[in-house]
């Protein structure tokens, strides 16, 4: 049996909305019947659950009954917000029809799909986080990357040359739905990720992707964007749009230009120091104790979502990097923080507002607060002209008092929530509507004349007139009174203590003004609409203005949080290096209860390779990390924690700190730790920051220490980066006697008896030991076990000085004892090379150690 003849055994009802589903069969299809939007079959019983809403059976079709689950119109916004918080879409199917003159059910229509990235209505977006839609495609070991922010219109596109890469990118902008080709490759790389939307081969056509681009537009080419040879990032645009175009049914005005994001623009952060600095997102996931919870005290949405755009993107421009550090400068020297924050606030999320009026989604309170936005432009321009470094800001922000003006005289000061609801439109603004109006307004005054008037001829105290949105208007009498009810009263309703009447007068005054009300209602709608035609043509304009706004209330913001946190203007250099005076961590310092204790950090080419060394607990990680950030926060314009810092250029920062399984992978500790430290050791350069933790610890002692060794080796003198390797392998203290620009420094702490103080500071040198056991005592491990531990760790040090203590000549006669064993190899030449270059009278204890380690790796 056909679909069709399938459907032919429903009501014409059924019929209409199994056609409707059938076009979207993967989504919830939320119908709209009367008062509700309801579900049916397989969709009831899946919104039940996810909304927690009675699943009922209502009637038959098909000789079956019909599951069946429905919300109220009123608020459906609410149970939305709740379905894309599930990562659900859904499709809006609304009547379109005149219940009037329509015979058989209806005329329904799908007016727009909701899904997680494509939404643009306030109650069901983060506010203070983008919310993107994502496209990938693959061709052989290449990638393209394109991303949309429905609520901004800004549209961009990349292409990622390695799985690494790509990775990195899909975790700084984590996604809300992420379109994917139906032959895409490494489906690992994306398994994780929100919304995974497979799509067909077809809609990432190099051509199909060019020709709707530019007729989103209105271009003959895309020379004008940049992107012209990023086919794959090309592809992967053209299916977003198109995606895009689907779910909103409607133009889309305030998608504008595309861009091209290229990794030579900005430091490149990979996935594991995104997640180990604890940019936006702490470790467990929260956003609490993380560089943005400090740095973020912006007074707009759009300037929240700005700074952690830029925290994510710290951009390599020493130029623009100068102008956002004079702009602060400016705002400081003239106390402006407390004058702008107020015009600023009012502004609110001008942005997204006008994603919605692009959309024509705005509703009339949306207007209101374009209206307030708009009229905060000329003051906040009158402040910006008080300093030349507010001019290219400035210029960006153009005379909207023409939409201001109309704004003012079209929408009410505190219009309703819908424009459904009426009363949006302003008196004043248009005669005929003040007509309309001014006729069912007058319905109050007619009708207490002719409630009076009816009392008095018929004598019914008891008589009033009334009305619902069922019979309409209606005269009451009660019960007891009832019978004295004139011959011309028409019997309407009868209730359990009253009866309802009509008479003619009441009838023909009735169809006058719910005219009057269709009327007006009608008339409003189209004027509202008529705003939507009246301000799209200066869309681009308002775009530029609030993206102008945004950039300000985050630089207003950064000058505040350095004049609150005592943070001071960074100094940026040609050479390569990192000095920092008295470093702070921006986090910790704010969180600890304790005075913070500042550190230096001095990198440079002939000190770029730093053996931290010191206790568990001591602050080795602390030390790391705030380095890496006070970095970070001077290419993103910001001033930094500290007394003074110097900066060179700087194109990736690498951390590999700490350690879990990665169980879903299949992925030991170890394994997650070797993945991270490659990466590092295929792509840093003398320019990159490099952050070691604790590296070959999840392997055996040996293992791990020659892995640590290599490592530290191989970024000393090969990539030559700027590198702060925390060890507890005390043998690679003796790194710097061997290679030039490795530099021993450590935690200090002090012991006493079964005590530890840890003072934090940095000392030059190595520690001179690791303070493990008072740690452990301190954690609260029973002194019986530590006690037993003091006992190990002294047979382990004498069999080490038995070890090390030996004699170099010795070692050398035992070498070659064991070489004579050898055949002819590369091994065994290696080695007899080393020994010509050995001098065993002056060797230092540390070198002989150094030496004789290397001599059991060759072995």
């Amino acid at each position: 049996m056909t679909v069709d003849e399938t459907n032919k055994q429903h009501t014409p009802m059924m019929q209409q909305y199994l056609r409707l589903k059938a076009e979207n069969p993967d989504i919830l299809l939320l119908y709209r019947m009367g008062d509700f939007y309801e579900l049916f079959y397989d969709d009831a019983k899946k919104a039940a659950k996810l909304l927690d809403i009675s699943l009922t059976k209502r009637g038959q079709s098909a000789g079956q009954p019909i599951p069946m689950a429905g919300v109220p119109y009123h608020s459906i916004e609410g149970y939305l917000a709740k379905l894309v918080q599930l990562g659900e879409s859904a499709a809006i199917c609304e009547q379109i029809g005149d219940p009037a003159t329509s015979k058989g059910p209806v005329e329904r229509q799908i007016v727009r799909i909701v899904t997680p990235g494509t939404i643009s209505d306030e109650a069901l977006l983060p506010e203070r986080q983008d919310n993107l839609i994502a496209s990938v495609y693959q061709e052989k070991d290449q990638f393209g990357l394109a991303t949309l922010d429905m609520t901004s219109g800004r549209f961009q596109l990349s292409e990622p040359n390695t799985k690494e890469s790509l990775q990195a990118e899909l975790q700084r902008i984590q996604p809300v739905e992420l379109l994917y080709c139906e032959d895409f490759a490494e489906m690992q790389i994306i398994a994780k990720a929100k919304g995974l939307r497979r799509r067909p081969i077809w809609e990432f056509e190099l051509g199909t992707a060019i020709q709707q681009l530019n007729r989103q537009f209105g271009t003959k080419d895309l020379r004008a964007f940049g992107v012209e040879k990023a086919i794959l990032g090309l592809c992967a645009a053209g299916c977003l749009l198109q995606y895009a175009k689907e779910t909103q049914r409607t133009a889309l005005p305030h998608i504008q230009s595309i861009s091209f994001i290229q990794n030579s623009d900005n430091i490149q952060l990979d996935a594991a120091t995104r997640r180990n600095l604890e940019l936006t997102q702490n470790i467990a996931g929260g956003t609490e104790h993380t560089l943005s919870a400090i740095l973020d005290k912006c007074v707009t949405p759009m300037g929240s979502r700005l700074l952690k755009r830029w925290i994510h993107q710290p951009i390599r421009d020493v130029q623009k990097l100068h102008h956002r550090q004079q702009i602060i400068d400016s705002i400081l020297q003239a106390d402006l923080v407390t004058e702008l924050q107020p015009y600023l606030q009012q502004v609110g999320d001008m942005e997204r507002i006008l994603a919605r009026v692009a959309l024509r989604s705005a509703r009339p309170r949306d207007l209101t607060r374009l209206r307030t936005a708009l009229a905060q432009l000329p003051d906040i321009q009158h402040i910006l002209k008080t300093s030349k470094n507010f001019t290219a800001l400035s210029q960006q922000i153009s005379d909207f008092s023409i939409e201001y003006d109309l704004l003012q005289h079209a929408i009410t000061d505190n219009p309703p929530l819908l424009i459904r609801d009426g009363g949006v439109i302003a008196e004043g603004y248009n005669p005929e509507l003040d007509e309309w109006r001014k006729l069912s307004a007058g319905a109050t005054q007619y009708l207490e004349e002719l409630e009076q008037r009816e009392r008095e001829s018929t004598g019914i105290d008891t008589l009033k007139i009334g009305f619902n949105a069922v019979h309409g208007y209606y005269i009451q009498i009660s019960q007891g009174q009832a019978h004295k009810a004139p011959i011309h009263y028409v019997r309407r309703q009868t209730l359990k203590n009253a009866e309802r009447y009509i008479i003619p007068e009441l009838k023909t005054y009735e169809d006058k003004v719910l005219k009057a009300k269709g009327a007006s209602l009608a008339l409003e709608k189209q004027l509202y609409e008529e705003i939507f035609d009246k301000l799209l043509p200066h869309l681009g304009q308002l775009q530029l203005a609030s993206l102008a706004l945004a950039e300000l209330d985050v630089l207003t913001n950064l000058a505040e949080r350095a004049e609150t946190l005592n943070y001071v203007k960074p100094t940026f250099t040609t050479d390569i290096g990192i000095t920092i005076q008295n470093g702070r961590h921006p986090v910790v310092e704010q969180v600890q209860k304790d005075p913070f204790i500042a550190n230096p950090v001095h990198l440079n080419q002939q000190r770029h390779l730093l053996i931290i060394t010191g206790p568990n607990m001591g602050g080795k990680s602390t030390y790391m990390r705030q380095t890496a950030l006070i970095t970070l926060m001077a290419y993103i314009g910001s001033f930094v924690p500290a007394e003074s810092a110097e900066i060179g250029p700087i194109d990736r920062i690498f951390t590999r700190i700490g350690a879990s399984d990665d169980l879903a992978s299949g992925r030991s500790t170890f394994m997650v730790e070797m993945t991270e430290m490659a990466n590092i050791l295929h792509q840093a350069t003398k320019n990159s920051l490099v952050l070691i933790d604790e590296i070959g610890r999840g392997t055996s002692t040996y293992d791990g220490l020659s892995l640590a060794w290599a490592c530290a080796e191989w970024l000393a003198n090969k990539l030559q980066s700027l590198t702060l390797f925390a060890t507890h392998y005390f043998e690679l203290t003796v790194l710097p006697e061997q290679i030039v620009g490795v530099v021993n420094v450590h935690l200090d702490a002090l012991e006493h008896k079964d005590t530890i103080a840890f003072m934090h500071t940095v000392q030059d040198g190595a520690a001179s030991k690791s303070y493990g056991l008072a740690v452990a005592a301190l954690a609260g491990v029973p002194q019986s076990v530590i006690k037993l531990a003091k006992q190990k760790l002294k047979q382990l040090e004498k069999l080490s000085q038995q070890t090390t203590g030996l004699n170099p000549q010795k070692v050398l006669q035992q070498t070659q004892g064991e070489l004579a064993l050898m055949e002819q190899d590369e091994t065994k030449n290696a080695i007899l090379d080393m020994l010509e270059t050995v001098e065993p009278d002056e060797m230092t204890p540390k070198q002989a150690l150094a030496y004789l380690y290397q001599l059991k790796k060759m072995l």
